[in-house]
């Protein structure tokens, strides 16, 4: 039986930890089956960013993933390199760099989240659909807690 108070409808933190240790876990799985195409996941973690948002200033990457400016210096450089993203000074402020996504970055996105996406499927049609209901379920739960941290 879960450790959860019932009648306060409270989770304890054995329960958080057992939650976030399952969530990672699976997470983890996903990264295991990337394509093979020499990005770090800081990188496809870049990527996958400017895809939601769109043009970015390195500034506003940096406070999204929590970290400096200058740790992304060399994904950025790499991306560049590639032909991934592009930077270019604002217009407005040319102090500011702004960094977008080139036509190029769309179908390795597309081919990372495929994969990702393919093995999730393979994963869960193994469950019974008692268990794939109930874990559909769990899915607007879940990004109502991603969305509470924001």
């Amino acid at each position: 039986m879960s450790r959860t108070d019932e009648a306060a409808g409270v989770l304890d933190t054995a329960d958080a930890t057992r939650l976030r240790e399952a969530m990672m876990a699976v997470t983890r799985q996903a990264r295991r089956h990337r394509p093979a195409h020499g990005l770090t996941m800081t990188q496809v973690a870049l990527l996958g960013d400017l895809d939601r948002n769109g043009v970015s200033t390195v500034a506003e990457l940096a406070e999204r993933a929590q970290v400096k400016v200058q740790s992304l210096t060399l994904s950025m450089n790499r991306l560049q390199d590639l032909g991934l993203i592009t930077r270019r000074a604002d217009t407005v402020d040319r102090r500011r760099q702004l960094v977008e996504l080139t036509e190029a970055a769309g179908p390795l996105l597309q081919a990372d989240r495929r994969q990702r996406d393919e093995w999730l499927a393979e994963a869960v049609n193994h469950l019974s659909d008692t268990e794939r209901g109930l874990l559909m379920l769990c899915v607007p739960v879940l990004e109502k807690v991603a969305m509470s941290a924001e």
